[in-house]
């Protein structure tokens, strides 16, 4: 049943949750509440939907334990459609004599399935794939299907590199090598003459537009990639003195990934298309704009220039791009180009979705303090922090706050010197964070709060131990202060009275979230509901889909966890299935990539167990079920089992 929200006088409804854990601005059309309290997915932003709690369920039945990755097919094809469909619109609005011919980028999520997915929705569209890499470019050649859809070259280039695109080229891709360092071009030009293949070449420009946000560096003069004015000009001398002029067709920059701030990427298109007409009068047959990457995702739903949000829509990202090139080429007396796009995380992030399971509860207030026997005496600092509890001076809380921290401070010297026993230490500590927890109460109603006292909700606030690797999962959080929309998949119809942050099941102290998402500021603590016995409890991070599958680590060796691929299913009661499932990394997976082998590890156990049970140490039968274990433990999951 709901609860009575506390001080509201009313009942706490999923309307409530909806806007506590933000579903509607994160979300926007793709998840919400139903009304018995689950968090849903909506993956083509319509009423069909999806429990979320429910693709769990199924998942466990399969043998597919949480931490999982959800993948929501659908949601994927929906965000390619997506982008491709405004594009078009603002082609046809603004009467713009080009077409656009956007990529993805395979380094933003290089797993199969979701670059088959992507291709396949982008069919249509004739969207095609960009690489950064000699292993990216292999993918690409290999999963490029259509004539008439671009492959986009960036990234450092050895011979290797080169020799393949061209390969490509003489295979009728469309395939461009774009030039990111000068020592490129002559290297270019040298193996398309050995082979005989005329390359497509493309300039990335160095642009003084500046990108905003975590990786503005990334883009601006100081950037690694990129040429200078002065480059561009030695580059066009080489390609001309070399008989290719009609190679050189499309312009590049990159303002930076996760870009806020549309003025910035408006910006950045004006520079770039000065580029594009002033090749394209010195004579180059210059074809394409390639605006790079950028285009963000809301992350915490503020619809801001905050680094987690942005301040545009998807929408307003298509239009102002197209705006801005068709001015400065009508200016310029200059045909407009056809452009490209390498929008990656705004595609992927979206449809994935990690799912682990409290496990565990970490708490300061899991032991009251006790009070003494009036019969027995009592020390003086326990005394005096009993006073404080009690405020038996009817001190500010500031005061008291003071006060508490310098009797604490006391009984913990009186403690390292021998006067003060561990059971009176122990009384301490419960009393002192007896207080904090009642000025940290009071702090939540709303009235002014001294600056001291602004802390004490997240110094109270329970750790909640989650079964999954922050390291693993959730990399750019540790490494980048990323923040991710996070919320529980059940209960939504009930009150959460708990103020948490989460912990993971690392042995590194880093390995936590104590930030979270919210559209006026950094929330220190989440909200989350009292965990029931024999009750699972289900978080789930959304968003994740960018960029947290491939660079993910092995720390503690925990590896890669489960994953299911969900398609909606009309025909099927709870409306989905799960179309693929995809095992996480086993003990035996983690410890092969740090060169261990799994059979002698179990041949040296045996050696020691067949030693302690010559010894009479251990039993024959209790070593033998000993190694039994050890085998069955390699090939078993590097989680918990919860």
């Amino acid at each position: 049943m709901p609860s009575t929200a506390k001080g509201h006088g009313r009942e706490w409804t999923t309307a409530d949750a909806t806007t506590y854990y933000g579903l509607k601005n994160w979300g926007g059309r793709h998840f919400s509440a139903d009304d018995a309290g689950f968090l849903q997915v909506h993956p083509l932003g319509d009423h069909r939907s999806i429990r979320i709690h429910d693709i769990v369920t199924e998942a466990i039945g399969k043998g597919y334990k949480p931490p999982l990755t959800i993948r929501i097919q659908d949601l994927l094809r929906t965000r390619v459609v997506e982008l491709n469909q405004l594009f078009d619109e603002a082609i046809q609005d603004e009467s713009y004599g080009g077409k656009y011919r956007g990529v993805f980028p395979i380094k933003v999520n290089q797993l199969r399935e979701v670059v088959e997915e992507i291709r396949d929705a982008g069919k249509a569209f004739h969207y095609g794939l960009e690489c950064g890499s000699k292993p990216e470019l292999m993918i690409a050649l290999a999963m490029h299907k259509d004539p008439e859809s671009l492959i986009i070259c960036n990234g450092y280039k050895d011979d290797e590199f080169i020799r393949l695109a061209l390969f490509g080229r003489k295979l009728g891709k469309e395939i461009y090598l774009v030039v990111e360092q000068l020592s490129e071009v002559p290297r270019i030009i040298q193996i398309s003459k050995k082979l005989g293949i005329k390359p497509l070449i493309g300039l990335r420009v160095k642009l003084s537009t500046m990108g905003e946000g975590k990786w503005a560096s990334s883009s601006g003069e100081d950037a690694k990639f990129g040429l200078t004015s002065p480059e561009i000009i030695d580059a066009t001398r080489r390609i001309k003195r070399a008989g290719l002029t009609d190679s050189l067709r499309l312009v590049h920059f990159h303002i930076g990934s996760q870009v806020p701030n549309i003025q910035t990427i408006k910006k950045a298109t004006v520079e770039a298309a000065r580029f594009y007409c002033e090749l394209k009068k010195m004579g180059f047959p210059m074809e394409l704009l390639d605006v790079g990457g950028g285009l963000g995702i809301d992350y915490d739903g503020s619809r801001s220039n905050y680094e987690s949000s942005m301040n545009y829509t998807m929408r307003e990202y298509a239009r102002d791009v197209v705006y801005n090139v068709k001015t400065v080429c009508a200016d310029a007396d200059v045909e407009v180009p056809d452009l490209v796009t390498e929008s990656g995380r705004a595609i992927v992030a979206p449809h994935s979705i990690l799912v682990t399971e409290v496990c565990d509860r970490i708490s300061k207030k899991s032991v009251p303090p006790k009070k003494t026997a009036a019969s027995k005496k009592q020390n003086p600092v326990l005394r005096d922090l009993n006073a404080i509890l009690e405020n038996e001076h009817g001190s500010s809380p500031l005061e008291r706050f003071h006060d508490s921290q310098q009797k604490r401070e006391e009984a913990n010297n009186l403690f390292n010197l021998g006067y003060l026993d561990l059971r009176e230490r122990a009384q301490a500590d419960a009393i002192y964070w007896k207080i904090c927890e009642e000025l940290s109460n009071l702090s939540k109603n709303g009235s002014y709060t001294p600056e001291e006292l602004e802390s004490l909700p997240a110094m109270m606030a329970d750790q909640y131990v989650c079964n999954f690797s922050v390291f693993q999962s959730l990399i750019d959080h540790w490494a980048c202060d990323q923040l991710f929309p996070i919320a529980p998949l059940q209960r939504l119809n009930e009150e959460p009275e708990v103020d948490a942050t989460l912990v993971d099941i690392t042995c590194d102290s880093e390995g936590k979230v104590s930030k979270f998402t919210d559209v006026e500021d950094v929330r220190q603590t989440l909200k989350l509901h009292d965990l029931k016995p024999k009750e699972a409890y289900y978080l789930g991070v959304f968003l994740v889909g960018a960029y947290q599958d491939i660079m993910g680590d092995l720390h503690n060796l925990f590896g890669r966890v489960n994953e299911v691929h969900v398609f909606l299913e009309d025909d099927e009661e709870d409306g989905f299935y799960i179309e693929d499932s995809i095992r996480g990394f086993a003990v035996s997976d983690v410890l092969g990539f740090t060169q261990y082998d799994g059979h002698i590890l179990t041949r040296r156990m045996k050696k020691q167990i067949d030693r302690a049970t010559k010894d009479d140490e251990i039993k024959p039968r209790e070593g033998t079920r000993m190694l039994d274990e050890y085998a069955e433990f390699l090939r078993g999951h590097t989680y918990l089992a919860t």
